[in-house]
């Protein structure tokens, strides 16, 4: 088929995993501990990287919400390559330098939804506490070191686990891949889908485990097929986003 058919299915079918998953969430209530953390990946080329912003419940591993952030491309350049984003700087513009702090604000204004307490655990991102200082609720933020081993004990283990299975599962964010992701909202679109896998479909873990993390979060009594996922299709305008 063409490629533009597959596109087009994707993009349907992305729209239609974030309207699935909102639904359910809309009747969970703010959870204590929510772990948050950046991804990083690029579009198109290296010249344009990006973060998802991703925060899992820590008691339950659902995958609570997602945003992203435009990057400006860092670490070490050859004089050419220095020369060639500001070309592109000067034409497209520069990323905005505090878009990781208001997404950052976005992603948890999305997940916490009363005044507190909650506790929000993160790396030392120096983005992340003025974020948190705008919300307006009452928060215990922990900070654990990236460089800390990553074993269950980590504090950070569920969302170093979600990283994990996204590079594992979506070839676009392969450290070396040839299948990068062509434009950001097309990726984000991939990843409502593995949101939707993970959280209704597969089991927490791999072994030992036959609830989902929505079942643990009380949100399902069983996993879902994936007929029942996509059995009934959902549009923005019948479902609506207001609230």
């Amino acid at each position: 088929v063409s490629p533009t058919t597959v596109d087009r299915q994707l993009e349907r079918l992305g729209r239609h995993c974030l309207l699935f998953h909102r639904h359910y969430v809309q009747r969970l209530a703010t959870p204590r501990v929510v772990v948050v953390d950046g991804f990083e990946s690029f579009e198109l080329s290296q010249y344009h990287p990006f973060h998802f912003h991703l925060a899992v419940d820590c008691t339950t591993g659902l995958f609570l919400h997602f945003t992203d952030s435009p990057l400006r491309r860092k670490g070490s350049m050859t004089a050419r390559q220095r020369a060639r984003r500001e070309e592109l700087e000067a034409q497209f513009g520069r990323p905005d330098p505090g878009a990781v702090r208001k997404d950052m604000l976005a992603l948890l204004t999305g997940v916490i939804r009363h005044a507190g307490p909650v506790t929000i655990r993160s790396d030392a991102h120096r983005s992340y506490p003025p974020a948190i200082r705008q919300l307006g609720a009452i928060v215990r933020h922990e900070v654990t070191s990236s460089e800390d081993y990553r074993d269950r004990h980590n504090p950070l283990y569920e969302i170093n686990l979600l990283d994990l299975l996204i590079r594992h599962g979506q070839a676009n964010h392969k450290r070396e891949t040839i299948a990068w992701a062509k434009r950001r909202a097309m990726a984000a679109l991939r990843l409502a889908v593995f949101l939707v896998w993970r959280n209704y479909v597969r089991p927490r873990w791999k072994k030992g485990c036959v609830e989902t993390p929505a079942m643990q979060a009380g949100l399902l009594g069983r996993p879902l097929a994936i007929a029942e996922v996509i059995g009934r299709r959902l549009f923005v305008a019948r479902v609506g986003l207001e609230g």
